[in-house]
């Protein structure tokens, strides 16, 4: 664990030593918060034999450790991660943020050591989130901000179960273990759409193969019934995202169109009966969200490469090792030809 350590350090200092005064404060709350998720960490099984922990959580441990080892033996998935538990005693790991500008549907992007570029910056603290996108609304910018409830370090490092998504349903919850999973198997640096959509398909198509092999017919029902819902309201998202960068390629396009297309959104999607609200973690105040350039990005990021992972994934015959194989073949290429040999250009 030292070892870890020391190679994360390291290559968060490197991230330090070539950055502003402003991304400092930034890289030294990264540590921090890392330092808090492995410095809570207990071993499972002696969470498990705890008599003052809640059989709630020892379920969910239980089912963790079954996931892990399924990963291992029928997904091909390297399960390094999960063997140990941390409880943050917070309802997010991180807090992330989101940026794009007023006329531009693409993302901006921050870069990182090891990773390059991704679309997002993550935050520990829910209060440096919102003090980022207070900065960068400042600066003109349409910002989303949400909390997320895990998240990889990519197979460098073996990754807690964390209390933060124990509330899950099981087919969540699987779901959200074979996703982190999926990215210490493959990553590639800088190409966030494709390593986010890559994880969603392999995960979705696991938890499918796993409910199916535990004869768990009703909750497979209810989870491709929530996969539908979901479809919807990303086809009409990502609908509305494609209308909008053609009004940004337009000569002088203006709020007022834009807002018009946004609100058209929310009103679709309000008539689904689709709630779109949520709960500010401090306060408990109930908060409206608000559909711009930078939300609509974080729906494209994880699924608009998604049916072309799908349809990669039936031409092996779901065969999971022949997936990665094909998915790894592609790290050489640049972000528009992984894209064209997904067939989604």
């Amino acid at each position: 664990m030292l070892r870890a350590v020391n190679r994360l350090l390291f290559a968060l200092l490197t991230g330090l030593l070539v950055s502003s005064c402003s991304t400092v404060k930034f890289y030294s709350q990264a540590m921090r918060g890392q330092a808090e998720i492995w410095g809570g960490q207990r071993p499972v099984k002696e969470v498990l034999a705890d008599p003052a922990e809640t059989e709630a959580v020892k379920k969910k441990l239980r089912l963790a450790l079954e996931l892990r080892e399924y990963a291992k033996t029928h997904l091909k998935l390297p399960a390094e991660s999960f063997g140990t538990y941390t409880d943050l005693k917070r309802p997010f790991v991180v807090w992330v943020v989101y940026a794009a500008e007023t006329f531009q549907t693409e993302p901006k992007q921050w870069w990182y050591p090891l990773v390059g570029k991704l679309a997002y910056r993550g935050f520990f603290s829910q209060e440096d989130a919102r003090q980022e996108a207070t900065k960068l609304k400042g600066a003109g910018y349409d910002v989303f901000a949400a909390g997320v409830e895990a998240y990889s370090t990519l197979g460098f490092f073996k990754d807690p179960i964390l209390n933060t998504g124990l509330h899950r349903s099981d087919a969540e919850f699987a779901e959200l273990i074979f996703h982190e999973l999926t990215h210490a198997r493959v990553f590639v640096p800088g190409d966030t759409d494709f390593n986010e959509a890559f994880a969603t398909a392999n995960a979705e198509a696991a938890v499918r193969h796993w409910l199916k092999s535990k004869g768990r017919h009703a909750e497979l029902r209810d989870y491709e019934k929530k996969l539908r819902l979901e479809s919807t309201m990303i086809r009409l998202a990502l609908e509305t995202r494609e209308k909008l960068r053609q009004l940004y390629a337009r000569p002088n396009p203006t709020i007022e169109a834009k807002n018009e297309l946004l609100t058209r959104l929310q009103s679709q999607l309000a008539s689904m009966g689709m709630k779109d609200k949520a709960a500010d973690v401090k306060t408990g105040k109930e908060l409206k969200l608000v559909w711009n350039n930078a939300r609509l990005n974080t729906l494209s990021t994880y699924h608009t490469l998604v049916p072309g992972f799908e349809r990669l994934l039936k031409q092996g015959g779901g065969d999971h090792e022949a997936f990665y194989k094909a998915v790894e073949g592609m790290k050489n290429l640049s972000n528009a030809e992984r894209k064209r040999a997904l067939g989604m250009e």
